[in-house]
């Protein structure tokens, strides 16, 4: 099959992996060869807005695809530095070790508020803007719901239902809800 790039780049955080997420690598698998997934905020401290480690992540994204699509499927991992020239450099650098410079690499994503500014700092690789996407899920509120002891099935594929499942059981999920309500409740 002849895809329109070699690489096509998704960044998120995935905190967690979620339908809208699920529908982007598929149309990214659609127009490229592999896709690279940079998954930010991968230090390795927990806290409520970034519950899940990114090798978790990695895990409960991988489990959602077919082991042929999970082979195209490449993840870097991107530690928050709170500036975003040092950030670019940091994904450029940690993308280049898997494309080849004679590799054509895009960046897949959507303008869904302020907070997707990040998708014009990369002006050498080509945007393919998922419009479609404007009204997707955030994952916020399904993290909220989530320390709130619900897993919105409907937004969510099954892998990750699996995996939030199994994480509820944890007592880090524990920790992680009761510091959620704690300042839920210090908040009102």
């Amino acid at each position: 099959m002849k895809y329109t790039f070699d690489y096509l780049v998704y960044i998120g955080r995935f905190q967690p992996f979620h339908l809208a997420h699920m529908q982007t690598i598929k149309i990214a698998l659609q127009q490229s060869a592999n896709v690279i997934l940079a998954l930010g905020s991968a230090q390795d401290e927990r806290n409520t807005k970034n519950p899940f480690l990114a090798s978790e992540r990695e895990q409960m994204i991988l489990s959602n695809f077919s082991k042929d699509d999970q082979k195209r499927i490449h993840f870097v991992h991107v530690i928050d530095v709170y500036n975003d020239v040092k950030w670019v450099g940091l994904v450029k650098s940690l993308v280049a070790a898997i494309v080849k410079p004679t590799d054509k690499a895009g960046l897949i994503g959507h303008f869904k508020d302020d907070s997707s500014y990040y998708l014009q700092l990369f002006p050498e690789w080509q945007l393919v803007e998922l419009d479609s996407l404007k009204d997707a899920i955030s994952a916020t509120p399904l993290r909220e719901a989530y320390y709130r002891g619900e897993i919105k099935r409907i937004e969510f594929p099954l892998g990750t239902i699996e995996f939030l499942e199994k994480f509820q059981q944890t007592i880090l999920y524990q920790e992680l809800k009761d510091k959620f309500l704690k300042h839920d409740l210090s908040n009102l």
